[in-house]
């Protein structure tokens, strides 16, 4: 083991958590302050990715197909939640997950209806397609290197939003008391399609960045959508904050788990048994984590403060 083949894991660490966090953030937000377990978060991660990518293979740019499908899947949330999930809000948490997915598969179906079965290509920008020599003898691609840099700007951009901004001062007293903001005259359905279009916008984003480094076909959101809400339980419901600690540890056991697990496996059984029993035990890493982490805080690790 080499000091590049570690620093090339904790990068693929990173760019992985910082994606999660994407997800997590707006699941967070969505189910800490609307109170909604929305199953259908990762739809719009794979329509952002389907119309980017359409968009890109016509237009020839890519950040015009960034801007189409993120600008798609923020009117696609709204549109939703309008129609579909407010009348949810006072119901309970089964009727959430039963209509959220049902949501789904009217999206994987619809999405099946328009490409059809064939899974479109994304290649990065290419000014980002090359490789970039972080140290000797590690090259790394420079496209990874941007997903991290761009989950990190929307993290330190969503603090920002959340603290120091009014949208973020009606989001965090409607999450401590959505009655009294009501009665103060703030139109708390407004802030709702807000939040819900925000969240939207951030699985998009996601779903955009991904296209170029994993396959784009019906269902992806799905995949990723259960590592969202192991980040989601570990950072604490409701905590923007915790979500991008919990992503970031997620992407990490995720990626050195896959790297590091088949080489101590081969140290006591025969190359047969290690691969296959390395792939199912380092999927299970997170899951691991997720249960020692509850253990130590069942409330997660960060906690919002309500008022």
């Amino acid at each position: 083991m080499t000091a590049a083949y570690l620093s090339a894991q904790l990068l693929n660490g990173l760019q992985l958590g910082v994606m999660l966090f994407l997800l997590a953030a707006g699941m967070t937000l969505i189910f800490g302050i609307m109170g909604l377990i929305n199953l259908a978060h990762g739809s719009f991660y794979m329509v952002g990715a389907y119309v980017a990518a359409t968009v890109a293979a016509r237009s020839g740019s890519f950040l015009i197909g960034l801007g189409a499908g993120i600008a798609v899947a923020v009117v696609l949330g709204i549109l939703v939640e309008v129609t579909v999930i407010r009348p949810l809000y006072r119901r309970d948490h089964l009727q959430h997950v039963l209509v959220t997915f049902g949501l789904i598969l009217f999206f994987n179906e619809t999405t099946r209806v328009i490409w059809g079965g064939v899974s479109p290509n994304m290649p990065p920008p290419a000014l980002l397609a090359g490789n970039v020599e972080i140290m000797p003898g590690l090259p790394y691609p420079a496209y990874r290197l941007a997903i991290s840099a761009v989950g990190g700007l929307v993290a330190v951009g969503l603090a920002l939003l959340m603290a120091k901004t009014r949208i973020g001062m009606l989001i965090r007293a409607g999450a401590a008391d959505r009655a009294m903001v009501s009665a103060l005259g703030v139109n708390i359905k407004w802030l709702y399609s807000l939040i819900f279009g925000l969240g939207a916008m951030l699985a998009a984003l996601a779903g955009v960045m991904a296209g170029p480094i994993l396959a784009i076909e019906v269902g992806m959101g799905e995949n990723i959508l259960i590592q969202a809400f192991v980040v989601v339980i570990l950072g604490g419901i409701g905590s923007v904050r915790g979500s991008f600690v919990a992503a970031l540890a997620v992407g990490m056991a995720d990626s050195l788990g896959r790297a590091f697990l088949p080489l101590l496996l081969s140290q006591f059984f025969k190359p047969t048994t290690v691969s296959a029993l390395a792939p199912a035990m380092a999927s299970t890493v997170i899951y691991v984590l997720m249960a020692v982490v509850l253990l130590w805080r069942p409330q997660g690790i960060l906690v919002r403060r309500r008022a």
